[in-house]
């Protein structure tokens, strides 16, 4: 038996020979993720700085767009080296830190959607009690709770995941994950299972509990109440409700990869259903509430427009020179 302690290496075998099409593969990645920085980096910088964007819903979103940066960084430099790369290994202390990433970017996402539709739900359910709920000593203190538990959490997992015996270092994946790493283990994973069990019931139930209850409340007042509070509320929680939407398919692709037997799926699909949950949410995030927030958008576009004009003024002036 082998401690993991002294296992150098992974290996990342979901990878396969592409020849020369594996530069496509790298830009296609590379454009996808330069394009999730972009696009999330914008959003932070426009709420961060601009005083009309400092209310509770806003800050919960800026609290998302870091969270997918924070994801999308864990993964795609990595995946962008092993494209690259003719020998898909990955060094032992870089493959737990992405699992940590992987795991807290998905953790902190789902808690995220829940504080946020717990916003909407005061909005739209308590609108005149709403500034005194939701102070910003509530506003910190739910950022907190966003981040603070899953990266306790995570951190724990992954030091019970190190610190077991293994019989291998294959990993049938394109990036570390944590349950392929428990499969290759000699020693007793009884504790490893018992954490994981407690923790995923812990992230998944309350988060769904929040979710379920809060959108079951609007959904009361939406049928009860005026023409004017039904448009308020899909205004403001379609851009919701699509995003969780697609974290869920994107969730579901992963336990079903994870937890069952995928070898008569075509392995290029199985690349495509493990990187969904890590390309498209982090990109359709900030284009789905760019887009619908009409605050959001308007600055946007402003900003935009702006830095547009700067450019073209300064073109301007160097062509006089």
């Amino acid at each position: 038996m082998i401690n993991s302690t002294h296992v150098s290496y992974f290996v990342l075998s979901a990878y396969f020979d592409t020849g020369n099409l594996k530069y496509l593969y790298f830009l296609i990645i590379l454009c996808f993720y330069v394009l999730i920085v972009c696009a999330n980096l914008l959003l932070i910088v426009i709420i961060c700085t601009n005083r009309s964007l400092h209310e509770p819903m806003y800050m919960f979103l800026c609290s998302l767009f870091v969270n997918e940066l924070f994801g999308s960084t864990g993964l795609f430099p990595s995946l962008l080296v092993q494209i690259l790369s003719d020998i898909h290994t990955v060094s032992t202390q870089s493959c737990f830190l992405q699992v940590f990433c992987v795991y807290t970017y998905g953790s902190v996402e789902f808690i995220n959607l829940a504080v946020m539709s717990y916003d909407r739900y005061l909005a739209i359910c308590c609108p005149l009690q709403y500034n005194t709920h939701m102070t910003s000593t509530k506003v910190t203190l739910l950022v907190a709770v966003v981040w603070l538990p899953p990266v306790f959490g995570v951190f724990v997992t992954v030091c019970l995941t190190a610190s077991l015996q293994l019989c291998g270092n294959i990993i049938h994946q394109v990036y570390c994950d944590n349950y392929s790493i428990i499969k290759l283990a000699c020693s007793d994973t009884t504790v490893n299972n018992i954490y994981e069990l407690i923790a995923a019931s812990l992230t998944i139930c309350v988060p769904v509990s929040v979710i379920l209850y809060t959108y079951m409340r609007i959904l009361k007042v939406c049928f009860s109440g005026s023409k004017q509070t039904r448009q308020k509320a899909v205004s403001t929680c379609t851009p919701h409700l699509a995003s969780l939407l697609n974290f869920s398919f994107g969730s579901f692709f992963i336990i079903l990869q994870s937890r069952f037997n995928m070898s008569s799926v075509p392995n290029i699909l199985q690349i495509f259903l493990s990187l969904y949950f890590f390309t498209c949410q982090p990109l359709f995030n900030p284009v789905m509430y760019g887009l619908n927030m009409s605050k959001i958008h308007r600055i946007c576009k402003r900003f935009i427009l702006h830095f547009v004009g700067k450019c073209r003024s300064s073109n301007r002036c160097v062509q006089l020179e």
